[in-house]
């Protein structure tokens, strides 16, 4: 999830609010997903709108060929272009999301992360290679996720792991919001053998490099 700063007066706020200055981006990325898309869609809308904030969702899909892709289409017909339509398996709820946006508010946080080992955070449903290399839900300022991606070389599941690493080195600010994991509503996790290992290499390169 990506801050980005816009005029005020954007086309995208609220009718009967106040006029945020931030405009939040929602990168969801997909493979196939077809079951799960229409209700991570849905949820991010509720949230969203509920909470009144500016916001679009973007929907980034690996060739997925399970109609991912044509659900993504019918998706956007429902609710507008204007939405170009965290992770689509929903493993992260989208209720959290205006917390996040509250604490990086009360901090004017860099970043701020999801995590399971605070308040009543935690994992219910996840085997332990799922517990080993899980990724967080998070949000940044545009302009930090800009940077970071300059400067992280890792892929697949190491690459939001080398992000904090970088964001610690670069001394950005890191606030934390308690959240819980779930397993998949619909569909099959996609972290196999291959994943696994380059999780590993790419932990080792970073071991080594940084």
């Amino acid at each position: 999830m990506v801050a980005n700063h816009v005029p005020v007066g954007s086309p995208w706020e609220p009718e009967g609010r106040s006029q945020p200055r931030n405009k939040y981006s929602v990168l969801l990325p997909t493979y196939n997903e077809r079951e799960n898309l229409p209700l991570i869609v849905w949820l991010l809308v509720k949230s969203l709108s509920e909470s009144g904030f500016n916001y679009e969702i973007i929907i980034i899909d690996d060739g997925s060929p399970d109609g991912t892709r044509d659900v993504a289409g019918q998706l956007e017909k429902i609710y507008g272009s204007d939405k170009s339509i965290m992770d689509a398996e929903l493993s992260h709820h989208p209720k959290f999301i205006p917390e996040f946006i509250r604490k990086q508010r009360e901090g004017n946080f860099d970043i701020v992360s999801g995590t399971r080992y605070k308040g009543n955070g935690g994992m219910y449903g996840w085997d332990l290679k799922r517990k080993m290399i899980s990724r967080s839900f998070r949000l940044h300022k545009k302009e930090v996720l800009q940077k970071l991606i300059e400067r992280c070389v890792s892929r697949g599941y190491g690459f939001q792991m080398e992000m904090i690493v970088r964001a610690r080195q670069l001394d950005y600010t890191v606030g934390e919001v308690p959240i819980s994991f779930v397993d998949h509503v619909y569909g099959e996790s996609k972290l196999g053998g291959n994943e696994i290992v380059s999780f590993l290499k790419g932990l080792s390169t970073l071991f080594a490099t940084t």
